[in-house]
Protein backbone atom coordinates (compact mmCIF):
# COMPACT_ATOMS: atom_id res chain seq x y z
CA UNK A 1 0.00 0.00 0.00
CA UNK A 2 2.56 2.88 0.99
CA UNK A 3 4.68 1.19 -2.26
CA UNK A 4 1.48 2.13 -4.14
CA UNK A 5 1.02 5.35 -2.54
CA UNK A 6 4.48 6.43 -3.00
CA UNK A 7 4.34 5.19 -6.88
CA UNK A 8 1.48 7.25 -7.78
CA UNK A 9 2.48 10.17 -5.87
CA UNK A 10 5.94 10.14 -7.74
CA UNK A 11 4.06 9.97 -11.38
CA UNK A 12 1.53 12.83 -9.93
CA UNK A 13 5.25 14.63 -9.23
CA UNK A 14 6.04 14.05 -13.07
CA UNK A 15 3.05 14.83 -14.31
CA UNK A 16 2.78 17.96 -13.20
CA UNK A 17 6.71 18.93 -13.35
CA UNK A 18 5.86 17.48 -17.46
CA UNK A 19 2.49 19.90 -17.63
CA UNK A 20 4.59 22.95 -16.84
CA UNK A 21 7.33 22.16 -19.57
CA UNK A 22 6.19 23.83 -23.38
CA UNK A 23 6.70 21.65 -26.67
CA UNK A 24 9.46 22.47 -29.11
CA UNK A 25 8.48 22.60 -33.18
CA UNK A 26 12.19 23.44 -34.45
CA UNK A 27 12.06 23.78 -38.24
CA UNK A 28 15.47 24.45 -39.32
CA UNK A 29 15.84 24.91 -43.52
CA UNK A 30 19.08 24.28 -45.68
CA UNK A 31 20.79 26.92 -47.48
CA UNK A 32 18.32 29.47 -47.34
CA UNK A 33 19.35 33.10 -47.69
CA UNK A 34 16.96 36.18 -47.05
CA UNK A 35 14.89 36.09 -49.44
CA UNK A 36 11.55 35.67 -47.63
CA UNK A 37 9.78 38.26 -47.33
CA UNK A 38 10.42 38.39 -43.27
CA UNK A 39 14.12 39.18 -44.20
CA UNK A 40 12.21 42.47 -46.17
CA UNK A 41 12.78 40.78 -50.12
CA UNK A 42 9.73 41.75 -51.63
CA UNK A 43 10.14 39.35 -54.88
CA UNK A 44 8.99 36.40 -53.13
CA UNK A 45 5.43 35.07 -51.07
CA UNK A 46 6.14 33.67 -47.66
CA UNK A 47 2.68 33.40 -46.17
CA UNK A 48 3.58 30.57 -43.52
CA UNK A 49 6.80 32.87 -42.66
CA UNK A 50 5.00 36.06 -42.55
CA UNK A 51 2.22 33.92 -40.23
CA UNK A 52 4.86 32.68 -37.60
CA UNK A 53 6.36 36.40 -37.64
CA UNK A 54 2.79 37.68 -36.92
CA UNK A 55 2.51 35.49 -33.99
CA UNK A 56 5.95 36.38 -32.73
CA UNK A 57 9.67 37.90 -32.83
CA UNK A 58 11.89 38.56 -36.22
CA UNK A 59 15.35 38.49 -36.11
CA UNK A 60 16.76 40.60 -38.43
CA UNK A 61 20.28 40.60 -38.14
CA UNK A 62 21.14 36.30 -36.98
CA UNK A 63 23.82 35.25 -38.45
CA UNK A 64 25.57 31.27 -39.23
CA UNK A 65 28.76 30.49 -37.60
CA UNK A 66 29.97 28.31 -40.98
CA UNK A 67 28.10 29.04 -43.90
CA UNK A 68 27.97 25.14 -45.07
CA UNK A 69 25.78 22.89 -44.12
CA UNK A 70 27.84 19.79 -41.91
CA UNK A 71 29.96 22.65 -39.89
CA UNK A 72 27.50 25.12 -39.25
CA UNK A 73 24.75 22.16 -37.63
CA UNK A 74 27.57 20.33 -35.81
CA UNK A 75 28.16 24.45 -34.67
CA UNK A 76 24.21 25.59 -33.69
CA UNK A 77 22.94 21.71 -32.48
CA UNK A 78 25.58 21.99 -30.29
CA UNK A 79 25.91 25.54 -28.97
CA UNK A 80 29.69 25.58 -29.79
CA UNK A 81 31.35 27.70 -32.36
CA UNK A 82 33.40 25.57 -35.50
CA UNK A 83 36.53 26.07 -33.45
CA UNK A 84 35.07 23.98 -30.69
CA UNK A 85 32.77 21.83 -32.44
CA UNK A 86 36.38 20.93 -34.58
CA UNK A 87 34.02 20.22 -37.39
CA UNK A 88 34.91 22.67 -40.61
CA UNK A 89 34.17 20.48 -43.33
CA UNK A 90 31.60 18.26 -44.15
CA UNK A 91 33.10 15.32 -43.66
CA UNK A 92 34.05 15.76 -39.90
CA UNK A 93 31.82 13.98 -36.95
CA UNK A 94 31.93 15.79 -33.59
CA UNK A 95 31.52 12.25 -31.67
CA UNK A 96 35.31 11.47 -33.16
CA UNK A 97 36.56 14.70 -32.71
CA UNK A 98 35.06 15.69 -29.67
CA UNK A 99 33.70 12.90 -27.85
CA UNK A 100 30.52 13.20 -25.36
CA UNK A 101 29.27 16.69 -26.72
CA UNK A 102 25.76 17.05 -26.48
CA UNK A 103 23.08 18.13 -28.59
CA UNK A 104 20.03 19.64 -28.66
CA UNK A 105 17.94 16.75 -28.84
CA UNK A 106 20.08 14.74 -26.61
CA UNK A 107 19.34 17.42 -23.90
CA UNK A 108 15.93 17.79 -24.30
CA UNK A 109 15.56 13.95 -24.36
CA UNK A 110 17.78 13.22 -21.05
CA UNK A 111 15.82 15.47 -19.45
CA UNK A 112 12.30 14.10 -20.03
CA UNK A 113 10.70 14.98 -23.61
CA UNK A 114 9.89 13.23 -25.98
CA UNK A 115 12.11 13.80 -29.78
CA UNK A 116 11.30 12.91 -32.92
CA UNK A 117 13.26 14.12 -36.18
CA UNK A 118 12.30 14.02 -39.53
CA UNK A 119 14.77 14.95 -42.63
CA UNK A 120 18.11 17.33 -42.85
CA UNK A 121 18.52 17.42 -38.73
CA UNK A 122 22.17 16.88 -38.53
CA UNK A 123 24.17 16.93 -41.28
CA UNK A 124 23.33 13.52 -42.98
CA UNK A 125 22.30 9.60 -41.49
CA UNK A 126 26.18 8.69 -41.26
CA UNK A 127 26.48 11.95 -38.59
CA UNK A 128 22.52 11.35 -36.90
CA UNK A 129 23.47 10.86 -33.04
CA UNK A 130 20.13 8.27 -33.15
CA UNK A 131 18.69 6.82 -30.29
CA UNK A 132 21.16 8.89 -28.04
CA UNK A 133 18.98 11.78 -29.24
CA UNK A 134 15.71 10.57 -30.51
CA UNK A 135 12.86 8.62 -29.75
CA UNK A 136 12.06 8.14 -33.65
CA UNK A 137 13.92 9.74 -36.59
CA UNK A 138 13.04 9.52 -40.03
CA UNK A 139 14.57 10.36 -43.85
CA UNK A 140 12.60 9.81 -46.70
CA UNK A 141 13.20 10.41 -50.73
CA UNK A 142 11.22 12.32 -53.71
CA UNK A 143 9.48 9.79 -55.47
CA UNK A 144 10.43 8.97 -59.12
CA UNK A 145 9.85 11.88 -60.96
CA UNK A 146 7.25 11.14 -64.55
CA UNK A 147 10.11 12.21 -66.85
CA UNK A 148 12.47 9.58 -65.45
CA UNK A 149 9.95 6.50 -65.41
CA UNK A 150 9.61 5.55 -68.89
CA UNK A 151 13.74 6.02 -69.40
CA UNK A 152 14.22 3.92 -65.89
CA UNK A 153 12.03 1.08 -67.55
CA UNK A 154 13.63 1.10 -70.90
CA UNK A 155 17.30 1.00 -69.69
CA UNK A 156 16.02 -2.14 -67.03
CA UNK A 157 14.66 -3.66 -70.05
CA UNK A 158 17.95 -3.51 -71.62
CA UNK A 159 20.51 -3.53 -68.41
CA UNK A 160 18.89 -4.87 -65.51
CA UNK A 161 17.70 -3.37 -62.43
CA UNK A 162 18.85 -0.22 -61.62
CA UNK A 163 19.65 -1.40 -57.89
CA UNK A 164 21.75 -4.18 -58.41
CA UNK A 165 25.38 -4.82 -59.63
CA UNK A 166 26.69 -3.05 -62.55
CA UNK A 167 23.39 -1.95 -64.04
CA UNK A 168 23.08 0.60 -60.66
CA UNK A 169 26.79 1.85 -61.23
CA UNK A 170 25.66 2.59 -65.18
CA UNK A 171 22.26 4.08 -64.33
CA UNK A 172 23.95 6.18 -61.96
CA UNK A 173 26.30 7.64 -64.66
CA UNK A 174 23.57 7.94 -67.02
CA UNK A 175 20.99 9.28 -64.78
CA UNK A 176 22.36 12.89 -64.33
CA UNK A 177 22.08 12.98 -68.62
CA UNK A 178 18.28 12.81 -68.80
CA UNK A 179 17.37 16.38 -68.11
CA UNK A 180 18.55 19.09 -66.08
CA UNK A 181 16.24 17.94 -63.25
CA UNK A 182 18.29 14.98 -63.09
CA UNK A 183 21.77 16.89 -62.66
CA UNK A 184 21.80 16.20 -58.96
CA UNK A 185 23.81 19.15 -57.00
CA UNK A 186 26.00 19.93 -60.19
CA UNK A 187 23.20 21.59 -59.30
CA UNK A 188 19.57 20.33 -61.54
CA UNK A 189 17.01 22.16 -61.25
CA UNK A 190 13.61 22.17 -62.71
CA UNK A 191 9.66 21.08 -61.98
CA UNK A 192 9.59 17.78 -60.91
CA UNK A 193 6.10 16.54 -61.85
CA UNK A 194 5.43 15.77 -58.33
CA UNK A 195 2.78 16.21 -55.85
CA UNK A 196 3.55 18.37 -52.65
CA UNK A 197 3.44 15.06 -50.80
CA UNK A 198 5.58 13.30 -53.19
CA UNK A 199 8.41 15.08 -52.11
CA UNK A 200 11.03 14.85 -49.72
CA UNK A 201 9.97 17.79 -47.60
CA UNK A 202 6.27 17.19 -48.11
CA UNK A 203 7.19 13.80 -46.32
CA UNK A 204 8.49 15.33 -43.75
CA UNK A 205 5.75 18.46 -43.17
CA UNK A 206 3.31 15.11 -43.13
CA UNK A 207 4.88 12.91 -40.81
CA UNK A 208 5.27 15.91 -38.27
CA UNK A 209 1.94 16.74 -38.35
CA UNK A 210 0.60 13.05 -38.00
CA UNK A 211 2.69 12.93 -34.90
CA UNK A 212 0.99 16.28 -33.98
CA UNK A 213 -2.40 14.43 -34.20
CA UNK A 214 -1.77 11.15 -32.87
CA UNK A 215 -0.17 12.89 -30.14
CA UNK A 216 2.56 10.34 -30.41
CA UNK A 217 4.76 11.71 -27.26
CA UNK A 218 2.26 10.53 -24.92
CA UNK A 219 2.13 12.39 -21.47
CA UNK A 220 5.66 13.58 -22.22
CA UNK A 221 6.63 17.60 -23.42
CA UNK A 222 7.92 16.98 -26.96
CA UNK A 223 10.95 18.43 -29.57
CA UNK A 224 10.10 17.79 -32.49
CA UNK A 225 12.86 18.77 -35.01
CA UNK A 226 11.65 19.57 -38.84
CA UNK A 227 14.75 19.02 -41.16
CA UNK A 228 13.01 21.27 -44.46
CA UNK A 229 15.58 20.07 -47.16
CA UNK A 230 15.45 22.88 -49.66
CA UNK A 231 16.12 25.24 -51.11
CA UNK A 232 19.35 22.64 -50.95
CA UNK A 233 20.34 21.95 -54.87
CA UNK A 234 19.14 20.24 -56.76
CA UNK A 235 16.25 23.28 -56.88
CA UNK A 236 13.26 20.73 -57.66
CA UNK A 237 9.76 21.59 -56.68
CA UNK A 238 6.34 21.09 -58.16
CA UNK A 239 5.62 22.90 -61.33
CA UNK A 240 3.07 25.08 -59.40
CA UNK A 241 5.93 26.64 -57.34
CA UNK A 242 7.77 27.38 -60.78
CA UNK A 243 4.44 29.25 -62.47
CA UNK A 244 4.89 31.77 -59.22
CA UNK A 245 7.66 33.46 -60.57
CA UNK A 246 7.73 33.94 -64.32
CA UNK A 247 11.73 34.57 -65.15
CA UNK A 248 11.40 37.63 -67.09
CA UNK A 249 9.55 39.21 -64.07
CA UNK A 250 12.85 38.64 -61.83
CA UNK A 251 14.62 41.29 -60.63
CA UNK A 252 17.89 41.48 -60.03
CA UNK A 253 21.55 43.59 -60.26
CA UNK A 254 23.93 42.63 -62.43
CA UNK A 255 27.41 41.65 -60.86
CA UNK A 256 30.07 44.00 -61.17
CA UNK A 257 34.05 43.41 -61.47
CA UNK A 258 34.95 47.04 -59.91
CA UNK A 259 34.46 44.83 -57.06
CA UNK A 260 37.19 42.43 -57.08
CA UNK A 261 39.63 44.68 -57.98
CA UNK A 262 39.64 45.57 -53.97
CA UNK A 263 39.02 42.37 -52.55
CA UNK A 264 41.48 39.44 -51.60
CA UNK A 265 40.64 36.65 -54.42
CA UNK A 266 40.08 34.33 -51.46
CA UNK A 267 37.34 35.61 -50.86
CA UNK A 268 36.32 33.86 -53.44
CA UNK A 269 34.88 30.91 -54.63
CA UNK A 270 34.99 28.70 -58.18
CA UNK A 271 31.59 27.22 -57.11
CA UNK A 272 30.31 29.16 -60.09
CA UNK A 273 31.75 26.56 -62.57
CA UNK A 274 29.69 23.97 -61.40
CA UNK A 275 26.47 26.56 -62.07
CA UNK A 276 28.04 26.61 -65.70
CA UNK A 277 29.36 30.39 -65.31
CA UNK A 278 32.30 32.21 -66.40
CA UNK A 279 33.38 34.47 -63.58
CA UNK A 280 32.99 38.33 -64.90
CA UNK A 281 30.05 36.73 -67.46
CA UNK A 282 27.10 38.03 -66.82
CA UNK A 283 24.65 34.98 -68.14
CA UNK A 284 21.20 36.49 -67.91
CA UNK A 285 19.02 33.60 -69.13
CA UNK A 286 20.71 30.83 -67.01
CA UNK A 287 20.93 33.32 -63.39
CA UNK A 288 17.22 33.29 -63.72
CA UNK A 289 16.76 30.12 -64.58
CA UNK A 290 18.61 29.49 -60.98
CA UNK A 291 16.90 31.64 -59.56
CA UNK A 292 13.11 30.74 -61.08
CA UNK A 293 14.26 27.49 -59.26
CA UNK A 294 15.26 28.36 -56.25
CA UNK A 295 11.97 31.02 -55.88
CA UNK A 296 10.12 27.92 -56.46
CA UNK A 297 12.04 25.92 -54.24
CA UNK A 298 10.98 28.73 -51.34
CA UNK A 299 7.48 28.83 -51.76
CA UNK A 300 7.67 25.04 -51.84
CA UNK A 301 9.19 24.95 -48.25
CA UNK A 302 6.86 27.49 -47.14
CA UNK A 303 3.79 26.04 -47.81
CA UNK A 304 5.27 22.99 -46.08
CA UNK A 305 5.47 24.79 -43.07
CA UNK A 306 2.18 26.66 -43.25
CA UNK A 307 0.94 22.79 -42.69
CA UNK A 308 2.99 22.15 -39.58
CA UNK A 309 1.64 25.21 -38.35
CA UNK A 310 -1.89 24.75 -39.19
CA UNK A 311 -1.21 21.44 -37.66
CA UNK A 312 -0.10 22.41 -34.70
CA UNK A 313 -2.67 24.20 -34.37
CA UNK A 314 -5.45 21.87 -35.27
CA UNK A 315 -4.11 19.51 -32.83
CA UNK A 316 -4.56 21.73 -30.01
CA UNK A 317 -0.71 22.58 -29.58
CA UNK A 318 -0.40 26.10 -30.82
CA UNK A 319 -1.14 27.57 -27.22
CA UNK A 320 1.41 25.54 -25.54
CA UNK A 321 4.51 25.12 -28.17
CA UNK A 322 7.69 27.02 -28.68
CA UNK A 323 8.00 27.39 -32.53
CA UNK A 324 11.53 28.22 -33.92
CA UNK A 325 12.17 28.83 -37.94
CA UNK A 326 15.53 29.42 -39.66
CA UNK A 327 18.49 28.07 -41.57
CA UNK A 328 21.49 26.64 -41.74
CA UNK A 329 23.10 29.37 -44.05
CA UNK A 330 22.49 31.59 -46.89
CA UNK A 331 23.53 31.15 -50.68
CA UNK A 332 24.84 33.71 -53.34
CA UNK A 333 22.66 33.61 -56.37
CA UNK A 334 25.08 35.27 -58.74
CA UNK A 335 25.99 38.31 -56.66
CA UNK A 336 29.80 39.84 -57.14
CA UNK A 337 29.59 36.87 -59.87
CA UNK A 338 29.93 33.95 -57.02
CA UNK A 339 27.04 30.75 -56.93
CA UNK A 340 26.81 28.67 -53.33
CA UNK A 341 27.88 28.90 -49.88
CA UNK A 342 31.53 29.08 -48.77
CA UNK A 343 31.40 32.87 -48.05
CA UNK A 344 31.65 35.39 -46.01
CA UNK A 345 29.58 37.85 -47.89
CA UNK A 346 26.42 38.60 -46.11
CA UNK A 347 23.94 36.68 -48.35
CA UNK A 348 26.09 33.46 -47.22
CA UNK A 349 26.34 34.01 -43.39
CA UNK A 350 22.56 35.80 -42.90
CA UNK A 351 19.33 33.63 -42.60
CA UNK A 352 16.26 34.22 -41.47
CA UNK A 353 15.28 33.80 -37.32
CA UNK A 354 11.93 33.43 -36.32
CA UNK A 355 11.03 32.46 -32.96
CA UNK A 356 7.41 32.13 -31.13
CA UNK A 357 7.12 32.00 -27.43
CA UNK A 358 3.58 31.37 -26.97
CA UNK A 359 1.53 32.97 -23.47
CA UNK A 360 2.10 31.33 -20.47
CA UNK A 361 5.60 30.18 -20.92
CA UNK A 362 7.11 30.64 -17.43
CA UNK A 363 10.72 32.04 -18.61
CA UNK A 364 7.97 34.53 -20.44
CA UNK A 365 6.61 34.79 -23.88
CA UNK A 366 6.92 37.51 -27.25
CA UNK A 367 5.18 40.40 -28.22
CA UNK A 368 3.52 39.03 -31.51
CA UNK A 369 4.57 40.59 -34.43
CA UNK A 370 8.09 42.59 -32.67
CA UNK A 371 11.25 42.36 -34.34
CA UNK A 372 14.71 42.97 -32.96
CA UNK A 373 17.83 44.49 -35.16
CA UNK A 374 20.44 43.40 -32.51
CA UNK A 375 23.18 40.65 -33.39
CA UNK A 376 22.05 37.27 -32.90
CA UNK A 377 24.00 33.89 -33.60
CA UNK A 378 22.43 30.70 -34.39
CA UNK A 379 24.68 29.02 -31.23
CA UNK A 380 22.18 31.19 -29.30
CA UNK A 381 19.18 29.13 -29.98
CA UNK A 382 20.42 26.16 -27.61
CA UNK A 383 20.67 28.06 -24.47
CA UNK A 384 17.37 29.96 -25.18
CA UNK A 385 14.98 26.85 -25.70
CA UNK A 386 16.74 25.33 -22.14
CA UNK A 387 16.17 28.41 -20.07
CA UNK A 388 12.54 28.43 -22.05
CA UNK A 389 12.13 25.24 -20.48
CA UNK A 390 13.60 25.24 -17.62
CA UNK A 391 16.42 22.83 -19.00
CA UNK A 392 19.74 22.51 -17.33
CA UNK A 393 22.24 23.34 -20.34
CA UNK A 394 25.42 21.68 -21.02
CA UNK A 395 28.24 23.39 -19.35
CA UNK A 396 30.68 24.06 -22.24
CA UNK A 397 27.73 26.33 -24.48
CA UNK A 398 29.47 29.12 -26.07
CA UNK A 399 25.88 30.71 -27.24
CA UNK A 400 23.86 33.34 -25.00
CA UNK A 401 20.09 33.02 -24.35
CA UNK A 402 18.27 35.54 -26.08
CA UNK A 403 15.19 34.94 -23.57
CA UNK A 404 16.02 38.79 -22.62
CA UNK A 405 15.71 39.90 -26.12
CA UNK A 406 12.10 38.07 -26.50
CA UNK A 407 10.80 39.49 -23.76
CA UNK A 408 12.16 42.79 -24.91
CA UNK A 409 12.58 44.05 -28.57
CA UNK A 410 14.18 46.85 -27.37
CA UNK A 411 17.23 45.20 -25.78
CA UNK A 412 20.64 44.77 -27.56
CA UNK A 413 21.86 42.01 -28.97
CA UNK A 414 25.90 40.74 -28.89
CA UNK A 415 28.46 43.54 -29.59
CA UNK A 416 29.41 41.24 -32.65
CA UNK A 417 28.71 38.13 -34.59
CA UNK A 418 31.44 35.54 -35.53
CA UNK A 419 31.89 33.62 -38.64
CA UNK A 420 34.87 31.69 -40.09
CA UNK A 421 35.21 29.56 -43.32
CA UNK A 422 37.96 26.98 -44.04
CA UNK A 423 40.42 28.24 -47.31
CA UNK A 424 42.98 24.96 -47.39
CA UNK A 425 44.91 24.58 -43.97
CA UNK A 426 43.69 28.82 -43.13
CA UNK A 427 40.40 30.31 -41.99
CA UNK A 428 38.70 33.33 -42.79
CA UNK A 429 37.32 34.99 -40.09
CA UNK A 430 34.34 37.37 -40.31
CA UNK A 431 33.07 39.97 -37.31
CA UNK A 432 29.72 41.79 -37.59
CA UNK A 433 29.22 44.59 -35.29
CA UNK A 434 26.14 46.56 -35.33
CA UNK A 435 27.07 49.08 -38.47
CA UNK A 436 30.47 46.84 -39.46
CA UNK A 437 31.72 43.66 -41.04
CA UNK A 438 35.67 43.20 -41.08
CA UNK A 439 36.77 39.84 -42.55
CA UNK A 440 40.74 39.34 -42.06
CA UNK A 441 41.96 36.60 -44.69
CA UNK A 442 45.84 35.01 -45.30
CA UNK A 443 46.38 37.78 -48.02
CA UNK A 444 43.92 40.64 -47.25
CA UNK A 445 41.48 42.12 -45.49
CA UNK A 446 37.72 43.50 -45.88
CA UNK A 447 35.54 45.94 -44.41
CA UNK A 448 32.10 47.64 -45.30
CA UNK A 449 30.00 49.76 -43.40
CA UNK A 450 26.65 48.17 -43.51
CA UNK A 451 24.76 50.99 -42.42
CA UNK A 452 25.75 52.76 -45.87
CA UNK A 453 26.54 49.37 -48.06
CA UNK A 454 24.31 46.70 -46.99
CA UNK A 455 25.17 45.08 -49.98
CA UNK A 456 28.92 44.85 -49.10
CA UNK A 457 30.08 46.81 -52.54
CA UNK A 458 32.85 49.15 -51.08
CA UNK A 459 36.06 47.94 -49.39
CA UNK A 460 37.41 50.17 -46.74
CA UNK A 461 40.20 48.39 -45.11
CA UNK A 462 42.55 50.61 -47.45
CA UNK A 463 40.88 53.98 -47.04
CA UNK A 464 42.79 56.19 -44.50
CA UNK A 465 40.03 57.60 -42.66
CA UNK A 466 38.65 54.38 -41.63
CA UNK A 467 41.62 53.32 -40.07
CA UNK A 468 40.20 53.72 -36.50
CA UNK A 469 37.31 51.20 -37.45
CA UNK A 470 40.06 49.03 -38.65
CA UNK A 471 41.59 48.89 -35.68
CA UNK A 472 38.57 49.04 -33.49
CA UNK A 473 37.35 45.67 -35.65
CA UNK A 474 40.58 44.13 -35.71
CA UNK A 475 40.34 44.23 -31.45
CA UNK A 476 37.42 42.94 -31.82
CA UNK A 477 38.08 39.61 -33.99
CA UNK A 478 41.23 38.61 -31.95
CA UNK A 479 38.72 38.59 -28.71
CA UNK A 480 36.11 37.09 -30.37
CA UNK A 481 38.97 34.34 -31.89
CA UNK A 482 39.89 33.72 -28.15
CA UNK A 483 35.84 33.11 -26.53
CA UNK A 484 35.51 30.92 -29.97
CA UNK A 485 38.25 28.31 -29.33
CA UNK A 486 38.17 28.03 -25.30
CA UNK A 487 35.01 26.03 -24.81
CA UNK A 488 36.15 23.23 -22.54
CA UNK A 489 35.83 19.71 -23.13
CA UNK A 490 32.23 18.12 -21.74
CA UNK A 491 32.96 16.29 -18.68
CA UNK A 492 32.13 12.90 -19.59
CA UNK A 493 33.84 11.37 -23.13
CA UNK A 494 31.85 8.12 -23.33
CA UNK A 495 29.95 7.56 -26.29
CA UNK A 496 27.03 5.27 -26.41
CA UNK A 497 27.17 2.46 -28.82
CA UNK A 498 23.80 3.09 -30.75
CA UNK A 499 25.44 6.65 -31.69
CA UNK A 500 28.08 5.08 -33.80
CA UNK A 501 25.14 2.86 -36.24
Amino acid sequence: MRFAFLLSTFLLTISSTFADKPNVLFIVCDDLNTHVSTSGYPHIETPAFDELAANGMTFRRAYCQYPVCGPSRASFLHGLYPQSTGVLDNKTDIRNVRPGTISIPQRFKESGYWTGGVGKVFHNEKFDHGDVAWDQVLRFENDEMPIVTPIREQFEAEHGPVTEGKSRRKWREFYPTIAPQTRGQKPGYGPTGLKDEQHKDGKNSLQICEWLTESVHGDKPFFMACGIHKPHGPFLAPDKYFEMYPKADLKFTPASLEFWRTVPKIAQTKRYEGFGFEFGIENEDLRREYMQSYHACISFIDAQIGRILESLKQSGHWDNTIVVLTSDHGYLLGEKFMWGKVMLFEQCDRVPLLIRVPDGIKSGSTTPGTSSEGLVELIDLFPTLTELCDITPPAELQGKSLVRMLKDPQSAGKEVAYTVVTRGEHLGKAIRTQRYHYTKWPTGEELYDLSRDPYEETNLSDAPKHKATLEMMRKHLAKSETVAIAAKQPESKNIDSKTRK
